[in-house]
């Protein structure tokens, strides 16, 4: 090695991330600056419930193409074997957040036949294409942003407060806060463990650039949602 010891994969992804926090933690502040409405934390909690449902098929289509690449790509094999163990880890949990905004009051049957937004579409769609049509490591990216800011207990105390809804609502949302820094933990063994190229690098970099772009558009076009049982559909 020379002076200067190469930065391992897990850093440089890092640093992507920590580029594009910014704009993220603006929408997140400006979603919560006054006084939410519990029709605008119900709104959230779909949008996460929307994001949550696409996970476990992304990670099964993301393993299903390592599968086929396998033996002619030098990243297919430990990829897979990552997407199948996370995919383990994330079952059911969009059951549990479709829970949670029942025990909210919202009738789960108008929670899922809310379109979701074109924002939401480009956020998981992309991937899709990513995967199937050039690499499933772009996938990677995508996942490393959302396991990037686990909610603290105390921001989740006080929506809960603000919003005037049931602890019981954000019981996932406070599994994930648990969960994400151990996945955290685990995406960057991953990345450490590949054996990635330049080229590698910047397509990781660039599914983390979209993802949080694309996540923090979904969060601005948020309207409060009137799904309790028994409200008027706005």
């Amino acid at each position: 090695m020379g002076i200067f010891e190469r930065q391992a994969n897990s850093g440089v992804v890092r640093g992507r991330i920590e580029l594009c926090m910014p704009a993220l933690r603006a929408a997140f502040g400006d979603l919560w600056r006054t006084e939410p409405p519990p029709e605008m934390t119900i709104a959230f909690l779909v949008l996460l419930h929307q994001i949550m449902r696409a996970s476990v098929p992304l990670m099964q289509s993301a393993a299903g193409k390592c599968d086929q690449l396998e033996g002619t790509d030098k990243l297919a094999a430990l990829l897979g074997e990552y997407y199948r163990h996370h995919v383990s880890e994330e079952l059911h949990h969009d059951t549990w957040a479709l829970e949670d905004l029942e025990a909210a009051g919202c009738d789960p049957k108008r929670v899922l036949s809310i379109t979701p937004s074109v924002e939401v579409a480009r956020l998981v769609g992309t991937q899709y294409y990513w995967l199937h049509h050039h690499h499933p490591l772009m996938l990677l990216g995508y996942i490393t942003v959302l396991e990037a800011f686990p909610p603290a207990d105390s921001m989740i105390d006080e929506i809960r407060d603000r919003s005037g809804l049931p602890d019981s609502t954000f019981r996932t949302l406070r599994i994930h806060g648990d969960l994400d820094p151990t996945h955290s933990a685990e995406i960057d063994q991953t990345f450490d463990a590949l054996p990635l190229d330049q080229e590698h690098l910047e397509m990781v970099g660039l599914s983390v650039l979209h993802s949080c772009d694309a996540l923090a558009a979904s969060v601005r076009v948020l309207r409060p949602l009137y799904l309790f049982s028994g409200s008027k559909s706005d």
